[in-house]
């Protein structure tokens, strides 16, 4: 993905909110240079600043992203892969539905690869389901193993992790936001 794909999009949720660099970056913990940079293309945002960004606007990360913008129409409607230099590679395979208050992103780790993230805002929640290779989840100060065909759903509203095995991961990883009672379709 290119970065002026996600420096649209976080110029675009600015604007929108009406705030100044200055705000955003007191909301976000992101210096004002970092975000004026990423707006104008400049640097290339890391995983790690993407997510302060998204929560300090109270945002699904890939509505910073935008799905549209990663729709790869010569591969039929598949999603692009995100890479974040130094660090993960994120395929959204569904972007953020609010009717749901989910999305969901296949991730690969290369062998031994490991990957450590701040807590997300309050109440959300992960499942991860490893698809190939060994993984393991940091949940609560703990390393949990998982090999293909197991999951997991942890609160990732703390800070976690994940680490491939030798010969690496691919695992689905929903990401489940807190919802208002009153925004939770009735049955």
């Amino acid at each position: 993905m290119a970065p002026d794909e996600i420096t649209l999009k976080l110029r675009d949720v600015r604007a929108a909110s009406g705030l100044s660099l200055s705000k955003v970056a007191e909301m976000t913990g992101v210096s004002k240079a970092m975000l004026g940079q990423i707006e104008r293309g400049e640097s290339s945002p890391t995983i790690a600043t993407l997510w302060k960004i998204a929560k300090g606007f109270q945002l699904p990360l890939s509505a910073l992203i935008g799905s549209g913008a990663l729709r790869d129409t010569t591969s039929n409607g598949v999603f692009r892969t995100v890479t974040f230099p130094g660090s993960i590679e994120v395929k959204i395979v569904f972007p953020f539905d609010p009717a749901l208050g989910a999305e969901t992103f296949h991730v690969d780790l290369a062998p031994n690869q490991s990957h450590e993230s701040p807590a997300h805002a309050a109440g959300v929640t992960e499942e991860v389901f490893v698809l190939n290779g060994s993984l393991e989840i940091l949940r609560d100060g703990d390393w949990v193993p998982l090999q293909a065909g197991q999951g997991l759903r942890f609160a990732a509203d703390l800070p976690h992790g994940y680490r491939a095995g030798a010969d690496g991961a691919v695992f689905l990883n929903m990401h489940h936001y807190a919802q208002p009672a009153d925004a939770v379709p009735s049955s």
